[in-house]
């Protein structure tokens, strides 16, 4: 009789082979690693308001669980706290410190490249997923926000394993309702991080696996609302907590002015932005057309916009025609079609969105489209190229990269002053490589001949594509960016037709005057950093003097909030600096109406805030009234100022 041993089966060791796919995915991978990686720190803190939560939440579990700004717990962010959580458990474990802040973000970013590749290799070719991840890794705007601690990177990885976990359904009829849940729960995170912009892509997911989908009908739906109800319990869980914790016993919801996280949702980071009513947001009220400039699908292509993302948007529009064109008549399950719909329905849902929003948009919003741009380019790229015997698709290759080369010089004709000979480059390139691929075919060169050729071409191609958007991500790389505000590319890069709005280059928006809490001048700061300098923070620690920073420290034992600034902008580098929690009277921007007077002038009667940074009309709670001026006048009637290094400071413990 066999033993137990003998009965099982033999497991067969199968040796581990490099094969030249693996080798180049990888080299796709640490070449993205080191670019998101170099010089790294010159970002310093990027975004003061998020690093100064991250801060928070690497001392405070409080703060870090509700993404509060201070360690104190007294206000949160104006957005869900997904990013602040894996920043500040990194700042946790190695120290906060700008590098524990930014290396996930470059991590978040090697790994949307690594996921973008997979899904694209997985129906077309390891080239294809090679192109694509290339072309996300390279797109300025990713650069800029896998180097920066806004939500954008956590937001963009999630979404990007969510569109892999729908493909893998898709194929699969087995388990396809455990991908389509795992696809659900990735973008229910992705709203814990960057709210409704995650839900953008729903559409592109559900109708993909609708169509596509193994399995019958009655499956898929059923596997869909699976999906839908994943995505709410991943999404729904904190914002059931926030809403069941009595609002004694947690933070202050920033950017509501009801104190409410459905507020905050469904108002100003939601249909607040779509119609531009955006009650407690910068300048609140209804609409905002100094913002992202004018509405409508030129938007994407001109303004800020362009040079961040355009690049190969109009080739990526021109893909899913031609993969449409693909598809054909196929099966209901084909994985052109099924790819068509899913990329193509993220890239032009997404796409019309920020064209026709009316609200708040700024130009780094810009990486959501980018995964889709490369998905769909590298996808297109590939079935032509297949098929360039044929004249139809080696024209439309040809007129693609015409239409790529041209439109690139335009962008790069935007700074004539910055390398001028680039954009010659990548005309000539781009005309001798639709040369190529036309006439190629027709001169019947032999076999060895032809691959050469070939490989020549192709890599022109990649040339014409790649060589604007990789010079202005070496840009980007480096320069130092901080603010609320920043911009990928050189000095001067505002796209077609100028900067378009006042999301663009350091500056603020319509009323904005007045010096920030901790700085000489109202203007942002000089010596390189890009962003919106002094304005909504970044670049201001700089300006906290020692002197104010050590009165701080000192004055900080005994009290909650070692002092008090009107706006948290105002309050960021004073927290970073000092290392001590300071109280952001109205929030981001000064128009919460939180605290009150009555309740600061409790809070103060009872010895809970030591100092009160003050500024000159900083913020718009300073300039447009509401409880941040009323708090400011009182302080300024009943308490004494002092001049700390160049900064006015009250004692909140000795009146007039």
């Amino acid at each position: 009789m066999a033993t137990l041993t003998e009965s099982r089966p033999r497991v067969v060791a199968r040796p581990l082979t490099l094969s030249r796919d693996k080798v180049l995915y990888g080299g796709l991978l640490v070449l993205t690693a080191i670019a998101y990686l170099w010089g790294l720190s010159k970002n310093g803190y990027a975004n003061e308001y998020y690093a100064a939560a991250v801060q928070a939440g690497s001392t405070s579990w409080k703060a870090w669980f509700f993404g509060a700004f201070d360690s104190s717990s007294f206000i949160t962010v104006d957005k869900t706290p997904g990013a602040l959580w894996v920043m500040g458990l990194s700042g946790r474990i190695f120290g906060f410190s700008s590098w524990s802040m930014l290396v996930p973000e470059a991590l978040m970013g090697v790994a949307s490249v690594g996921f973008v590749y997979v899904s694209v290799r997985r129906w077309f070719s390891a080239n294809a997923g090679l192109l694509a991840g290339g072309i996300l890794a390279l797109t300025p705007v990713a650069v800029l926000m896998f180097r920066f601690n806004n939500p954008d990177a956590l937001l963009i990885m999630l979404l990007c394993a969510g569109a892999w976990a729908v493909t893998r359904a898709i194929d699969s009829e087995k388990h396809a309702a455990r991908w389509m849940m795992l696809a659900g729960a990735l973008v229910g995170f992705g709203f814990l991080a960057k709210m409704m912009q995650a839900f953008l892509i729903l559409p592109a997911f559900g109708l993909a696996y609708l169509v596509a989908g193994r399995s019958a009908l009655g499956k898929r739906i059923v596997h869909s609302g699976l999906a839908l109800v994943a995505m709410i319990v991943s999404a729904g869980w904190w914002i059931a907590i926030v809403e069941l914790v009595p609002a004694s016993a947690r933070p202050w919801i920033g950017g509501s002015s009801t104190n409410s996280i459905l507020e905050l949702t469904l108002g100003y980071n939601g249909l607040g932005r779509l119609n531009g009513n955006e009650t407690g947001s910068v300048g609140g009220g209804t609409g905002n057309p100094g913002w992202g400039g004018a509405t409508g699908v030129q938007r994407l292509f001109g303004g800020e916009f362009a040079s961040q993302i355009a690049w190969l948007l109009p080739a990526a529009l021109l893909a899913i025609v031609v993969l449409i064109v693909a598809a054909g008549k196929a099966p209901r399950t084909d994985r052109t079609r099924a790819f068509t719909i899913l990329w193509g329905g993220w890239l032009v849902g997404t796409g019309l969105v920020f064209s026709f929003m009316q609200g708040i948009i700024h130009s780094y919003y810009m990486i959501a489209l980018a995964p889709a741009i490369g998905a769909l380019v590298g996808a297109a790229m590939m079935v032509l190229w297949r098929r360039r015997d044929e004249w139809l698709p080696r024209a439309t290759l040809a007129g693609g990269i015409l239409l790529t080369a041209g439109w690139s010089f335009a962008l790069l004709n935007e700074t004539p002053s910055w390398n001028p000979w680039l954009r010659w480059v990548v005309l000539i390139t781009g005309a001798i490589a639709a040369g190529a691929v036309l006439m190629v075919p027709e001169l019947g060169l032999n076999r060895a001949t032809a691959r050469r050729v070939g490989l020549a071409t192709g890599a022109l191609l990649i040339v014409t594509a790649l060589a604007g958007p990789a010079a202005y991500s070496v840009s980007t790389i480096a320069t130092a960016h901080a603010g609320a505000l920043p911009t990928a590319g050189p000095e001067g890069a505002g796209g077609m037709g100028g900067r378009g709005g006042m999301g663009g280059r350091p500056g603020g928006p319509p009323g904005q005057t007045g010096t920030q809490p901790g700085t000489t001048t109202g203007t942002a700061p000089t010596g390189g950093m890009r962003g919106g300098g002094g304005f909504l923070g970044g670049g201001g620690i700089s300006s906290v003097s020692s002197e104010l920073v050590a009165l701080l420290q000192k004055g900080s034992t005994g009290y909650t909030w070692a002092a008090a600034a009107v706006t948290a902008n105002g309050a960021a580098p004073l927290q970073i600096a000092a290392e001590v929690p300071i109280m952001a009277i109205g929030g981001f921007n000064g128009t919460d109406p939180a605290p009150s007077l009555a309740e600061f002038k409790e809070l103060v009667a009872q010895g809970k805030v030591h100092y009160f940074v003050g500024s000159s009309g900083a913020g718009f709670g300073g300039s447009r009234g509401g409880t941040s001026s009323e708090i400011s006048t009182w302080v300024s009637e009943n308490f004494t100022a002092q001049t700390v290094g160049s900064t006015t400071v009250y004692d909140l413990t000795t009146s007039n």
